[in-house]
């Protein structure tokens, strides 16, 4: 009896020993953290980061009075909307033009899902120097003198744009996973009705691509508030605060002015504002479903 009563305990409980492993490293490196950013954005800490004098919601009070706060948020939905846009549809032109076989495509494969594979911070020197006023090839394609990084008009969108180009590497891939799934015959038939190209893709490539454009969607809003790379290394957040995104924010306030429970108090709503944003996104897929 007592022997199957152990076998019993081994064969309810032997599941969650294999999920213990993973559960741990989510403890240490997830979960650990965001309790720990939480703890701090109650207190005002000293230069090592470490809690001192609790501050309640005092933190989160002096945010939601700053004006500098308010443009950061600004200043990113702006950038998460350009580079949402601009990669997503970079990915999907380059995807629908590889979809057809014809001689080199496997060279243009590959070109447009190279930007998956290039750091960053890389990416954003070589834009960097593109766009030199001087010696930036840029200015010298299209005969003009602007100082694109440090201009508050252009800074912004030039981060942007760059973050996009980026991000379309995984998009195009993503898309051309979604492409690959949709049945030939229907364009088959659609050319038999005497549908034309933009008909065919208005009408079947988008409806058959929705499942993998919102998942798409969904990942590149995330990834495009957590952009910080690029700024780092083009504008420092300048000029100005044209380019102080939330993300760029946190790292100034907790590694520059060392006001660490400011940055986590920043950390935590900008993790409030993103997932927000993708329950809503879920919610309205939902319906979209159901209708």
């Amino acid at each position: 009896m007592k022997t199957s009563g152990f076998h019993n305990f081994l064969k309810k409980t032997g599941p969650y020993a294999y999920v213990l492993p993973s559960m741990a490293v989510f403890m240490v490196f997830l979960f650990y953290p965001f309790f720990k950013t939480i703890y701090l954005s109650l207190y005002k800490t000293n230069k090592m980061g470490e809690a001192k004098l609790f501050y309640g919601l005092g933190n989160y009070r002096d945010l939601l009075t700053s004006e500098s706060f308010y443009n950061s948020i600004f200043v990113t939905f702006v950038f998460v909307l350009i580079v949402v846009a601009g990669s997503m549809l970079i990915g999907l032109i380059a995807a629908v033009l590889c979809n057809k076989a014809f001689p080199g495509i496997r060279f243009f494969s590959t070109a447009y899902a190279l930007p998956m594979a290039i750091a960053s911070s890389s990416a954003a020197m070589i834009f960097k120097i593109m766009l030199h006023p001087s010696i930036g090839i840029v200015n010298k394609l299209l005969g003009l003198n602007i100082n694109w990084i440090s201009d508050p008009k252009y800074a912004l969108v030039c981060v942007a744009l760059l973050t996009a180009w980026l991000n379309s590497g995984i998009n195009f891939l993503y898309f051309s996973a979604g492409l690959s799934n949709i049945d030939e015959s229907i364009y088959e038939r659609a050319s038999v009705d005497g549908a034309n190209g933009i008909q065919k893709f208005w009408n079947l490539t988008l409806p058959g691509l929705s499942p993998i454009m919102f998942y798409t969607l969904v990942v590149n809003i995330i990834q495009a508030f957590q952009a910080f790379g690029q700024v780092k290394v083009l504008t420092q957040g300048g000029p100005g605060e044209s380019t102080n995104l939330i993300v760029y924010s946190i790292y100034r306030d907790a590694f520059f002015n060392y006001r660490f429970g400011s940055a986590a108090a920043q950390s935590v709503l900008l993790f409030a504002m993103i997932m927000v944003l993708t329950l809503i996104m879920f919610r309205i897929e939902k319906k979209g479903v159901s209708y």
